[in-house]
């Protein structure tokens, strides 16, 4: 086995053995040990994704896997090809007015290391992140208006790569379901299909 993927595999184990945030519930949910071109960053897991073991496992999984599908790689060819992590790896658990927990300044903190080092490990070219806490931690904060339907450009951990954002397709989100999201995600789903790594691996899937 190459050293880079023994360095992956040792960094998901190192990842599931954390303990940082004491008010997450775990486990950790940690995606393949892919060593790709592109880089999936996710928000947090929800409550169904611990129990499933693998990340955007449910509802929210299930809309973004029709983008993704819309535009050459359907859900079994995108988590064999893509490296899927997040800006928090553990469930936040439930507000007491109801809903998911937004995880904390702190909880973020703690687990940016964790992706620092994916993005050392893996080097990406394109970064997509989805939902606004991703967004935020790849682009630094700003309105999805500014962030969704571009090419950008980023860097950090000492790499640059492309990012494409993408709104979170919560169901209880309406972001995306009228204008202006209904034509910039049409437009960030276009920049995807064209950027010559998702052509890449869309070719490896046909």
């Amino acid at each position: 086995m190459p050293a880079a993927d023994r360095a992956l595999l040792t960094h998901l184990d190192e990842l599931r053995a954390c303990r940082r945030c004491p008010r997450m519930q775990g486990p950790v949910v940690v995606g393949q040990p892919v060593r790709s071109d592109l880089l999936l960053i996710g928000q947090a897991p929800g409550p169904r994704e611990g129990q499933l073991g693998r990340p955007f496992a449910w509802t929210a999984g299930r809309q973004m896997f029709k983008w993704f599908s819309s535009i050459g790689l359907p859900e079994p060819a995108f988590r064999a090809r893509v490296y899927m992590a997040a800006v928090c790896r553990c469930f936040p658990g439930k507000r007491p007015s109801g809903g998911d927990r937004e995880p904390a300044p702190d909880e973020i903190s703690n687990c940016a290391p964790w992706l620092d080092h994916e993005i050392e490990l893996l080097a990406p070219r394109l970064v997509v992140p989805v939902g606004r806490l991703a967004i935020a931690e790849v682009l630094g904060p700003r309105p999805l208006t500014e962030a969704i339907g571009q090419r950008l450009r980023a860097q950090r951990a000492g790499k640059s790569f492309d990012v494409i954002a993408l709104p979170h397709p919560s169901g209880a989100s309406t972001w995306y379901k009228r204008e202006p999201g209904i034509r910039l995600l049409a437009q960030a789903l276009d920049l995807l299909a064209r950027h010559p790594t998702w052509r890449k691996l869309a070719a490896q899937a046909a």
